[in-house]
């Protein structure tokens, strides 16, 4: 029996795909050259966007065609999962996942990824590079976001899981690890229980809580130890003058910098979560990558605040400046959305003149379309006309990704 995986998205799901893999090895299944000579095709979907999801329409929709030629294998099945189904099994009211079964017909079966994901080791596509996911799902829910829906709330894996991973990866001769995360900045505050830390959700049992309060009685010090906690004091992060999160991700970072790796990155980070002791563990550490990709999504602070982007363009400026002074030749790189509801021309205008003043290195300019269940989509309108949200993307790509404007652009 043979597997074939095809993976729409990011790197998170880039990551999923390798422990699906696992999975399906231990099913005693091999991996298929392509689509056609599979047994079993597993679509790892994306729903950030709606051409994502249109790009997943179209490929059933191809190998329904196929289907009809004869192309493919008798009784080949065809597997949905990742964050379409993420998004069909948080919908309690089933009214998603009826949508998807009545466009997709085609489909043998919806599967959310957590049954997918095995306890065994990845099977890995890149034997330098490591993708390493070091938690799942946001608590900040961005307006035109559908991460805390698809994904839900942000779970952190254990602290030492991460090391033994990372540690592993070293040994077998892997040159690069990417610590992956919707929000790595606040990896570990779900971890910690700390009664006056702002913005920490508590997902935990009122046992487990007390062993997270209790660093003297041998389940809390077991406890304790295992997350790394009794060494590694919470880093907090001041937003807005009060302190929003505690987090672990400094001390991790730096950890699995000095395990010897070539270069470590890590993505995603939020603007607001940037705490001074990342920039220190940065700074010390040169084989952390100085290329930092720091979302913006909009240089205007009224677009910013229909978001829920908790920064002004003045303070993301302040960040950058703050990056530049402490760590030498670092570079940016970012996540833009151009017509997002009620964007005015001026407002884009602020976004061109944020861009100019940072010089990223690479821009991913997205459109903005409604996504299901988000806020954005059941408060707003979304009032800019398509043809001007190609003009807005096209100027930015002009402006940022367009190697032979690049130096033109800055200087105007």
């Amino acid at each position: 029996m043979k597997y074939f995986i095809k993976t729409f998205g990011c790197q998170q799901n880039v990551a999923d795909s390798e422990k699906v893999a696992a999975f399906y090895r231990t099913q005693g299944m091999v991996e298929a050259d392509n689509y056609y000579d599979a047994d079993y095709v597993i679509i790892n979907t994306c729903m950030v966007r709606q051409s994502a999801e249109n790009r997943i329409y179209g490929l059933i929709n191809n190998l329904k065609k196929s289907r009809i030629k004869n192309q493919t294998i008798s009784g080949q099945k065809i597997i949905l999962t990742g964050c379409m189904m993420g998004m069909a099994h948080r919908d309690k009211t089933g009214k998603y996942l009826g949508q998807l079964r009545k466009r997709l017909p085609l489909v043998d079966k919806f599967i959310p990824i957590e049954k997918l994901l095995s306890a065994q080791q990845p099977i890995r596509q890149d034997k330098i590079n490591a993708w390493v996911a070091i938690s799942n799902g946001c608590n900040n829910f961005c307006t035109y976001c559908v991460v805390p829906f698809s994904r839900g709330r942000e779970v952190s894996r254990p602290y030492q899981d991460i090391i033994h991973d990372c540690q592993n990866l070293k040994k077998r001769g892997y040159y690069t690890v990417t610590l992956l995360g919707q929000n790595v900045n606040s990896y570990g505050s779900d971890l910690l229980a700390i009664k006056h830390a702002v913005g920490v959700a508590s997902r935990v049992s009122p046992r487990e809580a007390d062993f997270r309060n209790d660093r003297k009685s041998p389940a809390g010090e077991k406890y304790h130890q295992k997350q790394n906690l009794l060494h590694n004091h919470p880093i907090y992060v001041k937003h807005l003058g009060r302190y929003r999160i505690p987090t672990l991700f400094p001390h991790l970072l730096e950890e699995v910098a000095k395990m010897g790796f070539e270069t470590v990155n890590f993505i995603s980070s939020n603007p607001w979560d940037f705490s001074d002791k990342l920039i220190d563990v940065i700074a010390r550490n040169k084989n952390i990558s100085r290329t930092i990709h720091l979302p913006v999504q909009s240089g205007d602070d009224h677009v910013l605040k229909r978001m829920n982007r908790w920064y002004k363009a003045s303070e993301y400026l302040a960040l950058i400046s703050k990056l530049k002074s402490q760590i030498s030749k670092v570079k940016f790189t970012t996540d833009i959305i151009v017509g997002f509801c009620g964007e005015t021309e001026k407002e884009f205008k602020n976004t061109i003149k944020l861009c100019k003043k940072v010089g990223f290195e690479k821009a991913y300019i997205a459109m903005y379309s409604p996504r299901p269940m988000t806020i954005a989509a059941k408060l707003f309108k979304d009032d800019v006309f398509y043809k001007i949200k190609k003009e807005r993307r096209q100027i930015l790509e002009n402006l940022i990704n367009k190697p032979h404007l690049k130096k033109f652009n800055r200087i105007r």
